[in-house]
């Protein structure tokens, strides 16, 4: 509501300047939306519209319009105002979405000017499922209760009845963690009153009251506040997952606390506690029977799924968490250093290779047929995925190249678990696993090598070993296709290769490089034409070259 007040305020002087003389009244608005006491500005671009609309799916959502009404007059030569201030909230809840027509919405390009990511006005109607209270407040202005204000301050008094009164207001802007740079802060209304959302210009916190300068306290630092205290949320849901708890809500729902803590043996009060943590991170839903597992959770949490990421999240918290508690040690001493030295106790050995394994074919899977289509492979009979693990993007490459055999090489002591992984607990007849070591042993033939998450995992003369021995089996015309999260050269260009540049740090071994890096190693071995793509919304970097004939 205070930006709402400035900008109009800053209209008013701006013509009493320009006109010499006051206008009689400057209507000022601010629309913002927020879910979880976040704020969603316009978004960056089309991944960051999906983020917004995922985050909004299924789900109520608030939005909140301030309005000044600036009442002006000249007094003594001087501009004199009496400002009136309300807001009006109104909640909207999006449908389930599917993830095909978000994109379709996405794709039509009407998210891009849009805060929030959608204008209820247009095609995003379609994503509402219901309005609870005023839709023009939506749409950008409450067209209502202004009017009704108007009425008590034009009618039947007059402006020496209306006295100064302050309004209680919609928290401030910056009382919310903000997802974007974006100018505004608005929804988008199709037409609009100048100061009203989507085109008013964003006013600071220092203001010039009628009675003189006033010095607001310092912007409220929502987002640090949310990133310090991030490691909770994290955790929250590694505990959630490794009582189970989203297999019991996906084989029986609703359930109340009591009833979750039954089955998963630990205590109401704490149970309970970790549900409605789960519940506000947008992982269960609460409702008047008890608990249920959202969408996401029912096909990525729970353990048994086809696209189950519970491997991945159990191995963060047995592994990767001890490892960033050394961070410091890292970052002291050196890459290598958080991993000590430390040699695992055998006895635990095979629990820690399922369990790699399992972490492995949850990302593998979430990922596998992304890397399969990004590139037309159908010229290649044959393919070798080194270090393969269990197989999942070895099935998608004979799923989606009928013509295709493959073979999956690694080592030994992965391929004795490979059988619980596949589907039906056996390979496909065009599927064949083959046990050894990529640097030493004798390489599968194959028109098309695969390395995907292999290279980051060694260092530049390991990387250069195996790149040669590559070369020299692949023939002219032969293939190699490389898929790698990369280290971003530029250091401000955000978050998305954060974990990847810290893990690497804290990992015993391997280094981060930059898709030109990838590029470089590849037409260094004798690779040309080097495509490139992006997969899995930008979080892998794809690559495939072609093998020169020898000059």
């Amino acid at each position: 509501m205070e930006t709402a007040k400035q900008k109009a305020l800053e209209v008013a002087a701006r013509m009493y300047q320009k006109d010499l003389r006051a206008p009689d009244v400057v209507i000022g608005a601010d629309t913002i939306v927020t879910v979880g006491g976040l704020i969603l500005e316009k978004p960056v671009d089309k991944q960051d519209a999906y983020r917004m609309l995922s985050m909004l799916n299924g789900k109520e959502h608030s939005v909140f319009t301030g309005v000044a009404i600036i009442h002006c007059c000249s007094k003594g030569g001087q501009l004199d105002t009496d400002v009136c201030q309300f807001h009006e909230e109104t909640t909207v809840r999006f449908s389930r979405l599917s993830e095909e027509l978000l994109w379709e919405y996405i794709d039509s390009g009407e998210p891009m000017d849009k805060a929030g990511g959608y204008g209820i006005q247009a095609l995003g109607g379609m994503l509402v499922e219901y309005v609870r209270g005023d839709f023009l407040n939506v749409v950008g202005f409450p067209l209502n209760h202004f009017c009704k204000k108007l009425v008590e301050l034009y009618y039947p008094p007059g402006r020496h009845d209306v006295r100064r009164v302050k309004h209680d207001s919609i928290p401030a802007v910056d009382t919310f963690e903000d997802l974007s740079d974006v100018e505004g802060g608005g929804l988008d209304p199709a037409g609009g009153i100048e100061g009203g959302p989507g085109g008013q210009a964003a006013a600071g916190t220092r203001g010039a009251e009628a009675n003189g300068a006033v010095e607001s306290p310092p912007p409220f630092p929502a987002d640090l506040l949310g990133l310090i205290d991030g490691f909770k949320a994290s955790k929250a849901l590694f505990t959630a997952c490794k009582l189970k708890v989203f297999d019991v809500l996906k084989d029986e729902a609703p359930l109340k606390a009591a009833e979750v803590a039954g089955r998963i043996d630990a205590s109401v009060c704490g149970t309970g506690r970790l549900l409605d943590a789960c519940v506000a991170l947008g992982l269960l839903e609460k409702t008047d029977g008890g608990y249920r597992n959202t969408e996401v959770a029912s096909r990525h949490l729970a353990s048994d799924g086809e696209y189950s990421l519970h491997g991945l999240v159990t191995r963060h918290d047995d592994h990767t968490w001890e490892l960033f508690t050394r961070l410091e040690v890292a970052v002291r001493q050196g890459p290598n250093a958080a991993a000590g030295g430390k040699v695992e106790d055998p006895a635990q050995s095979q629990q820690t290779m399922l369990q790699f394994m399992r972490a492995m074919h949850g990302l593998s899977k979430l990922t596998a047929r992304r890397v399969a289509t990004a590139f037309d492979l159908s010229r290649f009979t044959s393919a070798c995925d080194l270090g393969g693990c269990t197989g999942a993007l070895a099935h998608e490459l004979a799923h989606e190249y009928p013509r295709m055999r493959v073979t999956v090489f690694d080592l030994p002591d992965v391929l004795e678990h490979v059988a619980c992984f596949q589907p039906g607990g056996r390979p496909s007849e065009r599927i064949s696993f083959v046990p050894g070591d990529f640097f030493k042993d004798s390489l599968p033939e194959a028109e098309l090598y695969v390395l995907s998450r292999i290279l980051h995992d060694w260092p530049d003369d390991q990387v250069h070993a195996l790149l040669g021995r590559l070369s020299g089996r692949c023939k002219p015309g032969g293939g190699v296709l490389v898929a790698e999260e990369t280290v971003d050269e530029d250091p401000a260009a955000g978050r998305s290769n954060l974990a990847a540049a810290l893990s690497l740090l804290v990992r015993p071994r391997g280094r981060g490089r930059s898709g030109a890096e990838y590029r470089d190693l590849l037409e260094q071995h004798g690779f040309r034409d080097v495509q490139v793509a992006a997969a899995a919304g930008g979080a892998l970097h794809l690559l495939l070259g072609t093998r020169a004939s020898p000059p």
